[in-house]
């Protein structure tokens, strides 16, 4: 009984044994998921073009090369990713494959960081290797260039050294090298400290195209090659490449199916010469055409809202109407058709998520999926909108690749606390040696600013100054340049009005130079021309209810001799709301301290004039006139989502936040024009927002909305209301076909 008992308990003990030894085997054979992650130790770089802190980031693991998908994607996904790589954080991250399509795995998908995490592993994700993506959801990232202190090298595996990054057109001919842009030369590829070639044999049109677009251009000629063969038969000549093979519709040479020699290669382009390329500049970039008014390349395509010349939020025109683009799908290829369409290269990127800004009414594309070799937007497949499917939050905006033009390098800001402002000095060359000088403050304004801004590259024009005391860094006093008067389209000073070498500057104190403070977002105001289209009408308004208006100069000049308090004046009113679509609030140029108070009607006026409203004959010629302070900028609506910020009420801070809008409903006083004196006819509406540019605005073209006018002496008709410089021919004609609705009937 005894030994029976004794064998149960060792045969319980060897069970107890093997279940442990099986648990501890378990252990031993599935490592946890952070026993797997450890086994991930090397991140990378890759794709084209770009920068050593920036590109597609590739993973290792298994053993094998993969890519992480961009869905749900983040900031802090990319500063945990750039911890991996050595740097200290990121600056933004790519979607869609910015930097090429990567091959083998994609690794993780739906990754989502705190930024916390010390591992992408500690991340949640779908897990590694589970995915439901393509090659082209791609993520990139864009790391800080700084570098995590005590980082070894060893953790960051640059991709294959047969890549190209940089590329150069080198001007042989005496023509091509006086020209500028530079158009037409021999084709060089940087590679480690020096310039290589690329052998000519089988290069095509096609290729070329490809260059041009690199280069800024919207297209290839031929090139007369006798020249340059008797050029590079007299030169030492290094090839990288030996074969290319583009369809023509790629952004960089780099995606093109490429050849490279090997470091032993013989005889290498025996038969050939260095490539040629010659290219077609676009209308803004034509020799010769400085300071003449550019014609628009395209009459249907447009952008709005970049700081730069060739970027900006997409906006295409649909039965008269201009409209924006939705994101989805949007990518480098059909951005590089808008870019041609306009006259510039291929696409440096296709931003998604209204980057440049929201645009306003109707969103007229959807899913637009080019090519790349169609002629323009509209031979693209694309889907119509509904407004259940995309709002203007994802409206899509591109960067072009546009000519090298040097323009920096002719003026330079001095004195000031960051590089974004201070005393603009100009380049001058006398005797053959170069001088910097300064300009005359009096007249410079914030279009002035506009162009100096971005010449350098910094972004929008935040103030003109016309005195300014900022610290005398450079030692230059002389006055060079006087009478600058500029459009605000520019690329360069030198394209704007001035009095030439006759210099006349009344105040020629260094401290009376022009200054500028750039930044790099603006404000944009956009009038809501179907709402005054829908609330204009006529009101016979006593004069007893109009002394605080005649106080504030709202009426025409008439009404000074009319017999008060009796009788009226007939005012054409309606509703104005404005919005501000721009990347900055709008806020007014003077601080409160520096607010006028007016007693009648018992509020603080923050600008002297915030609106024109003028009636105008067909021929142009103002017929009556009004305006309207600023008495009170406020938040009065706004987008979902986006909070109030400014409220006028207890001497609150005034301002439009970005995505709300400021409504003068047609019965507040002053929000109308006096028409006492107009007679029975057609004329033009012209409404005309921040008119003096006191407060600087990434688009100022778009402050104007412009209506066709019929008044009969009793009622008043409103027709084709929209934002704009002027009115075509052809919309005059069609408003005397068709006068348009009837608006509402006179009150009194």
């Amino acid at each position: 009984m005894k030994t029976e008992l004794l064998y149960k308990q060792w045969e319980i003990l060897g069970l107890l044994l093997s279940l442990l030894s099986a648990m501890g085997l378990s252990q031993h054979t599935t490592p946890s998921p952070q026993q797997q992650q450890r086994g991930i130790t090397r991140f990378r770089l890759a794709g084209y073009p770009r920068k050593h802190n920036e590109g597609r980031i590739e993973v290792f693991y298994n053993d094998e090369w993969g890519t992480i998908c961009d869905d749900d994607f983040s900031l802090e996904n990319a500063f945990v990713l750039c911890r991996h790589l050595g740097f200290v954080s990121a600056t933004g991250w790519a979607h869609s494959a910015k930097y090429g399509k990567g091959t083998g795995k994609i690794w993780l998908d739906n990754v989502q960081c705190s930024g916390s995490e010390k591992h992408i592993g500690d991340c949640k994700s779908r897990g590694w290797g589970n995915s439901d993506c393509t090659h082209d959801e791609d993520a990139g990232v864009i790391c800080k260039d700084e570098r995590l202190p005590g980082f070894v090298e060893s953790n960051v595996i640059e991709v294959e050294e047969d890549r190209v990054e940089e590329i150069r057109l080198r001007p042989i001919v005496a023509s091509a090298k006086k020209r500028n842009p530079v158009t037409e030369g021999i084709v060089e590829i940087k590679y480690k400290d020096g310039w290589t070639h690329i052998c000519d044999i089988g290069w095509t049109p096609k290729n070329s195209q490809v260059i041009c677009g690199m280069m800024g251009f919207p297209m290839e000629r031929k090139a007369n090659k006798n020249f340059y063969k008797l050029f590079t038969e007299r030169q030492e000549n290094t090839y990288r490449i030996h074969s290319v093979a583009c369809t023509g519709s790629e952004v960089h040479l780099s995606v093109c199916p490429l050849q490279f020699y090997k470091a032993n290669a013989t005889a290498p382009c025996e038969g050939g010469m260095p490539v040629v390329v010659s290219c077609v500049a676009g209308p803004q970039f034509a020799s010769g055409n400085g300071q003449k008014k550019k014609k628009a390349i395209s009459l249907r395509v447009r952008l709005k809202g970049g700081a730069k010349t060739g970027e900006g939020r997409v906006e295409v025109l649909k039965n008269n109407e201009w409209g924006t683009v939705c994101d989805d799908r949007w990518n480098l290829q059909a951005a590089s058709v808008v870019c041609r369409e306009l006259g510039f290269g291929s696409a440096k990127e296709a931003l998604t998520g209204a980057r440049m800004g929201q645009g306003m009414g109707p969103i007229h594309m959807n899913e637009v999926q080019c090519t790349g070799n169609e002629k323009s937007i509209w031979n693209c497949q694309y889907k119509n909108i509904t407004s259940e499917n995309c709002q203007h939050s994802e409206d899509a905006s591109i960067k072009c690749n546009i000519p090298y033009m040097g323009y920096e390098n002719s003026i330079r800001l001095s004195g000031g606390r960051t590089q974004y402002e201070g005393r603009v000095e100009v380049g001058t060359s006398s005797n053959g040696t170069h001088q910097w000088g300064l300009i005359c403050g009096e007249g410079w304004s914030t279009k002035e600013a506009m162009v100096v801004c971005r010449q350098l590259g910094l972004g929008y024009a935040n103030h003109g100054l016309q005195e300014t005391w900022y610290w005398d860094a450079s030692n230059t006093t002389e006055m060079v340049l006087s009478g600058v008067k500029c459009t605000g389209n520019e690329m360069s000073l030198s394209h704007c009005q001035h009095h030439g070498n006759n210099v006349n500057c009344k105040r020629t104190s260094s401290r009376f130079a022009a200054g500028v403070i750039c930044s790099e977002t603006a404000s944009d105001l956009i009038l809501n021309a179907p709402l005054v289209q829908q609330t204009a009408y006529i009101e016979d308004r006593p004069l007893h209810m109009l002394y605080c208006a005649a106080e504030e100069n709202c009426l025409s000049s008439s009404a000074a001799k009319a017999n008060w308090p009796y009788g009226h004046r007939r005012l054409l009113r309606f509703s104005g709301q404005i919005h501000n679509i721009g990347r900055a609030d709008f806020r007014p140029k003077l601080g409160r301290h520096s607010w006028v108070w007016h007693e009648c009607h018992r509020h603080y006026h923050s600008m002297d004039i915030f609106t024109y409203y003028d009636l105008l004959s067909l021929n142009g010629t103002k017929v009556a006139e009004g305006h309207k302070a600023s008495f009170c900028l406020e938040d009065t609506e706004c987008q979902e989502g986006i909070a109030k910020r400014y409220e006028c009420a207890n001497f609150g801070e005034q301002g439009i936040t970005v995505g709300c809008w400021d409504l003068y409903r047609h019965d507040i006083d002053c929000q109308w024009i006096d028409i006492s004196d107009v007679k029975p006819g057609n004329y033009i509406l012209q409404v005309v927002i921040n008119p003096h540019y006191e407060v600087a605005e990434s688009d100022f073209t778009n402050n104007a909305m412009k209506c066709n006018c019929k008044y009969d002496g009793h009622r008043v008709w409103l027709h084709n209301c929209h934002i704009g410089d002027a009115f075509s021919d052809e919309a005059e004609k069609r408003f005397e076909q068709y006068p348009g609705q009837l608006n509402n009937q006179i009150s009194s």
